[in-house]
């Protein structure tokens, strides 16, 4: 046999090759969709969480993790500088202090002032009480004056008495009447206006009053350093917690993929430094729609690891048709493009003794 006919030889026999490889596939089904249906492999991966230090920026001070380390939910990860935040603190709650200062200030002025204002009624009450008396003496003078007036003209209409005495009894008389209107006029002015009941005790005094209301409205200054001093509050608790979100703390138990950011450089806010393999765990597998309405989301679904054969319990998350097939399922024979696929995501239990990485496969008898 010469080189011509074992070159042809050969030749004929990669063609058939083809033809059986290619009728395989088409009686099988055997692409990457079929087999993915068919095997019901998946990688077992866990969830990533991007750590970062929550509305603060700074310098990183102490990095206090290393990669592959474990850690538990509030280990802490990383430091910022404080020194900012520790000096707006000590300034807010000097403040504070001095708030304080002034509301007791007022307080003590304010009490001061209505006991002032008592006493200053009590005083005005025995003026008034006094000068009820002067008013009382002042007529009883003039009702004497009054009468021997009264007298001394009968005297002098009989010649008795002289024209001078007579003079002298009206004078007094007079003098004795303008006392009383100076002593009413007095008493007028300790009552301010008020009606003079005769009860002294149940009287309400204008400039009493007027005294009250002036200390009264030292309140609303006492109350705006309430407020003031409530806000400083709210400022120093808002201090205390950007304080502790300088320190950045393990959000749950996993472990640390990758630190992406080292200390000593500046952090900016929400910005993620950390990398954090999660402990939920889950992994995907693509089944028909005729295995996909047997399932629900919800439903617990056992699988096993493929190194091992260890049972693996799992709860299935999801269950959504699988988009990326479309191109492949355009390339099959058989009528088999017009299937759909769908992906089933699988959240395995804590707990197992799995990990990311491992290959989980579920039976088909799962699905009947």
């Amino acid at each position: 046999m010469n080189l011509r006919q074992r070159t042809w030889k050969l030749g004929i026999f990669f063609i058939v090759l083809i033809f059986i490889g290619g009728a395989l596939l088409m009686y099988k089904g055997n692409d990457a969709v079929a087999m993915g249906i068919m095997k019901k492999n998946g990688i077992l991966t866990a969830e990533q969480v991007k750590v970062s230090f929550d509305s603060v920026s700074g310098r990183m001070v102490h990095e206090a993790v290393q990669e592959s380390q474990e850690v538990k939910k509030g280990d802490i990860l990383m430091e910022l500088d404080s020194t900012d935040v520790d000096l707006s603190i000590t300034k807010t709650t000097a403040q504070i202090g001095q708030v304080d200062a002034q509301i007791q200030s007022m307080s003590g002025t304010i009490a001061i002032g209505f006991a002032q204002t008592d006493t200053d009624q009590e005083q005005q009450y025995r003026g008034i009480d006094q000068q009820r008396a002067a008013v009382d003496a002042a007529e009883a003078t003039l009702t004497n004056a009054q009468k021997d007036y009264e007298r001394m003209t009968t005297l002098y209409g009989q010649g008795a008495i002289s024209k001078a005495a007579m003079d002298n009894s009206q004078l007094s008389l007079r003098v004795a009447a303008a006392s009383v209107a100076q002593q009413k006029q007095a008493l007028s002015k300790l009552l301010g206006g008020a009606a003079d009941s005769g009860d002294t005790d149940s009287l309400s005094l204008p400039s009493v009053e007027e005294s009250r209301q002036t200390v009264g409205n030292k309140q609303n200054d006492l109350e705006a350093l309430v407020q003031q001093k409530k806000q400083l509050e709210v400022t120093l608790q808002e201090l205390y917690v950007q304080k502790q979100r300088l320190t950045l703390r393990a959000p749950e138990d996993g472990k640390v993929l990758k630190i992406l950011a080292k200390q000593g450089e500046m952090i900016s806010a929400n910005t993620p430094v950390l990398l954090l393999e999660s402990k939920r765990d889950y992994y995907d597998i693509y089944v028909s729609e005729q295995q996909a309405v047997k399932v629900h989301e919800g439903d617990s679904i056992k699988g096993h690891t493929v190194a091992g054969n260890t049972q693996v319990q799992g709860t299935i998350r999801f269950i959504t048709q699988a988009p990326g097939f479309a191109d492949l399922k355009m390339t099959r024979e058989k009528g088999q493009a017009d299937l759909t696929a769908f992906q089933i995501r699988i959240y395995t239990d804590p707990g197992q003794e799995v990990m990311p990485g491992m290959t989980i496969e579920v039976n088909e008898n799962e699905f009947t």
